[in-house]
């Protein structure tokens, strides 16, 4: 039985969603403070969240089953990303599901600027007829800039192109041909600041965005221009719009978001030609639900199938991708294992090469796999395929991948090559037998088949009568029991390998007695 806990307001369709689902139980506590949440937080597989959970390094190191944190919206200000990632947990949004909504409040902020309808209300409100006071400018045939151009920067540019305006955007992560395809033109940063009739805001708040507006782009706009941010507080420098609103270098401003939520003592309110609304792009019903629903969804799929849809800090991978890769990643943590095992000293690369078949799937999923072998039990933090980069990094472990449609001896193969300090290596491949059959198949340079589950004991030694039977001897005194053995031919030194299934553990004792044995060179135990 998976665990959810749902510690904001999330719509009905989406609980409703959660309660039809069998093997998941849902229990909803809103309001929790960091405390509050740490006490009830380990019992949790997941995690669904509004914008009001506050989910920190410390909550998450309370969380000891936690593998998912979803947040029903787009923002993910309030989750700390790196420590999630740290421990191993995913984190997902919900992108598109609001994407419309908040679309349609930055083009609502746009015609409302334009012919001063918050002025205009006060104005009648207050007994006045100010018609030439408050007249407006109309909106075809001006300039639309649009600042990130995702899915809501795509929906504003077709909104704004159906009010017969020009249309220019920049986003530098966006491909020529998408701008092409929707009919926009796609320019600089300070091409889109100086042309801007009205400048709006879609892009995420990340180190490289943050003051993305500041006072030297608000210099560069014309003085009759009109600025709107319905994505997030810190894309523009408030103390620099509240100077060019002031002193006339901008002609208005529409602010949905502010750095400080809400903007209590902000210079910004005491001006007149600003409009304000309290972070209101997701809050339409259809959109409560939508979040709701995709993120209750998304969060089933991957407590059941491993897909993680719109994951912040994991590759996208289809559960068609992860289940033809499934049997590669089990098999290169084995390798990754058994290579960590085998090595003399620190790793400082590792390599994964996929041959024949193998090559048909994602390298990434592989390799990050077999760092999740060679991790495992070598670190403090528990690893998997969410951590295991930053992990290995950590480690100074770099990771060379490669990829090749021929085929070496096996239709599938996966090779994992381990450079340790000095100099020193071990090679390893392994191939699926009917696609499904894990089997280690080659160690360095000795060709040895291997069911590669349980404990192994890998002996190198040399080649002569009367070896194999002394270490099998030192096993039985010990009441070790032999279940498989695979020895290999001897190389050109009479040199050759065993690896052994032993029933049981051994001990270090009983590993210095088998290296003890005038034959034996190296005995080695590796827990799979």
């Amino acid at each position: 039985m998976k665990k959810i806990l749902i510690s904001d307001k999330l719509a009905e369709a989406g609980i409703n969603y959660l309660n039809e689902q069998s093997g998941i139980q849902i229990h909803i506590e809103t309001g929790l403070n960091e405390e509050g949440l740490c006490n009830i937080i380990g019992d949790y597989d997941a995690l669904l969240i509004r914008s009001d959970t506050q989910v920190t390094q410390t909550v998450l190191k309370a969380a000891k089953r936690l593998k998912l944190i979803g947040r029903a919206g787009i923002g993910v200000d309030n989750v700390d990303i790196p420590a999630a990632t740290e421990m191993g947990v995913i984190v997902m949004n919900t992108p598109d599901a609001n994407a419309t909504t908040t679309a349609e409040l930055a083009v609502a902020h746009l015609m409302s600027l334009s012919r001063h309808l918050p002025t205009a209300d006060r104005s009648v409100r207050a007994g006045k007829w100010e018609r030439s006071k408050l007249m407006g400018t109309e909106v075809a045939h001006k300039t639309l800039a649009i600042l990130g151009f995702g899915t809501i920067g795509r929906i504003v540019s077709q909104r704004g192109l159906g009010l017969r305006m020009q249309v220019i955007a920049y986003d530098p992560f966006v491909a020529p041909e998408i701008f092409a395809d929707l009919g926009v033109e796609s320019v600089s940063l300070d091409e889109l600041v100086s042309r801007a009739d009205y400048l709006t805001l879609h892009c995420p708040l990340i180190e490289k965005t943050r003051n993305v507006i500041a006072a030297p782009q608000l210099a560069k706009m014309k003085k009759t221009a009109m600025i709107i941010n319905c994505a997030r507080g810190g894309l523009i420098d408030e103390a620099a719009l509240y100077e060019a609103l002031k002193n006339g270098q901008l002609a208005g401003a529409a602010l949905d978001v502010f750095e400080n939520e809400p903007p209590a003592g902000s210079p910004l309110l005491e001006l007149d030609n600003i409009v304000f609304t309290p972070h209101l792009g997701a809050s339409t019903s259809e959109a409560q639900v939508a979040v709701s629903v995709e993120i209750a969804r998304q969060a089933v799929m991957f407590l059941k199938t491993g897909e993680a849809v719109n994951a912040l800090n994991l590759p996208r991978l289809s559960a068609e991708e992860l289940k033809k890769s499934y049997e590669y990643m089990n098999l290169a943590t084995t390798l990754g294992k058994i290579a960590a095992g085998l090595a003399t000293a620190p790793l400082e690369k590792i390599e994964v090469a996929l041959f024949g078949r193998a090559a048909e799937v994602a390298v990434r999923p592989i390799s990050v796999a077999a760092l999740v072998g060679v991790l495992s039990g070598k670190v403090a933090t528990p690893v998997n395929r969410v951590n295991a980069e930053n992990l290995a990094k950590r480690q100074g472990i770099a990771l060379v991948e490669s990829v090749t449609q021929e085929s070496q001896d096996y239709v599938s193969l996966i090779s994992i090559t381990g450079h340790c300090a000095g100099g020193q290596s071990v090679a390893l491949s392994g191939a699926l037998l009917g696609g499904r059959q894990p089997r280690l198949v080659c160690i360095n340079q000795f060709d040895i088949e291997v069911v590669p589950e349980g404990t192994l004991i890998v002996t190198r030694h040399h080649d002569k009568p009367g070896v194999i039977s002394a270490i099998s001897a030192v096993l039985g005194n010990a009441n070790i029991n032999i279940t498989r053995m695979q020895v290999s031919t001897a190389d050109a030194n009479q040199q050759a390998m065993a690896v052994m299934s032993v029933s049981e553990p051994v001990t270090e004792a009983l590993l210095q007695q088998l290296c003890a044995l005038s034959a034996v060179h190296q005995a080695t135990q590796i827990n799979l």
